[in-house]
């Protein structure tokens, strides 16, 4: 059942030029443009803005997308409906973090890809740390997204979302690309879900491993899930 629903929840996504440009298209585009073209002087550029690509992508699959599907469905009783059809909460629920992490294997294979042809060249020794971040990602950004989206109204989802979507984009590309900035700023930024991702999979695309970065996206998964437990709902206060 739980697979019968991801693959339903995977195609449904894929379905959407406006989940798709969010999670795939504006992350390559990231990942070129700040690769070829001179918008700031970076040493090996493709080294620093893949990570950052790589968990905008996460970020639009996981956050965005998930929160903007499950307020709508929720506005027009699509969740209601799957509820009514005996399909038990644990499996939609995990239906769509299941589908979340299919799409991240088509990003992170797209995005690698890329990166590779743009001449990035990681440390095989990472490859696990990586995995780890990937997962510790898709958890934080899909436990918040569902947390919204099954909370407040699509409007309001739709509004806020997108706005957190931005100011999150935007500090990662900041860390990205002021590797130089004060030790305040960065402990500040450090604190953001989106710079913790992007940092944890730049010191696993060179070997090592940012603890602290683990550590603040599982802090975030851990409060997504909390919220997720005691505020979602598959109605909306008209039903």
């Amino acid at each position: 059942m739980l697979l019968a629903q991801a693959k339903i929840e995977s195609l449904l996504f894929l379905r959407h030029g406006e989940q798709q440009l969010i999670s795939l298209i504006i992350p390559i585009g990231l990942l070129v443009g700040f690769s070829l073209l001179p918008f700031v002087p970076l040493d090996h550029p493709v080294d620093r803005v893949f990570p950052m690509a790589l968990a905008v992508a996460i970020m639009g699959a996981g956050f965005t997308g998930q929160a903007i599907a499950v307020a709508f469905d929720r506005k027009y009783g699509a969740l209601k409906r799957i509820g009514a059809s005996g399909v038990p909460t644990w499996a939609l629920i995990g239906g769509k973090i299941v589908a979340v992490g299919a799409v991240v294997v088509v990003q992170l294979t797209v995005l690698t890809v890329v990166a590779l042809l743009l001449g990035w060249r990681p440390e095989g020794a990472g490859v696990f740390s990586a995995i780890i971040f990937v997962v510790l990602g898709v958890a934080a950004f899909t436990s918040l997204g569902l947390a919204l989206g099954g909370t407040l109204s699509s409007e309001m989802t739709l509004a806020i979302g997108n706005t957190i979507w931005f100011v999150l984009l935007g500090a990662a590309a900041f860390a990205t690309i002021s590797p130089n900035a004060s030790e305040g700023t960065r402990a500040l930024l450090h604190l953001f879900p989106s710079v913790a991702l992007t940092e944890g999979l730049r010191g696993a695309a060179g070997g090592s491993f940012n603890a602290l970065a683990a550590v603040v996206l599982a802090v975030w998964a851990v409060l997504g899930s909390v919220l997720v437990g005691r505020f979602f709902s598959f109605t909306t206060r008209d039903d």
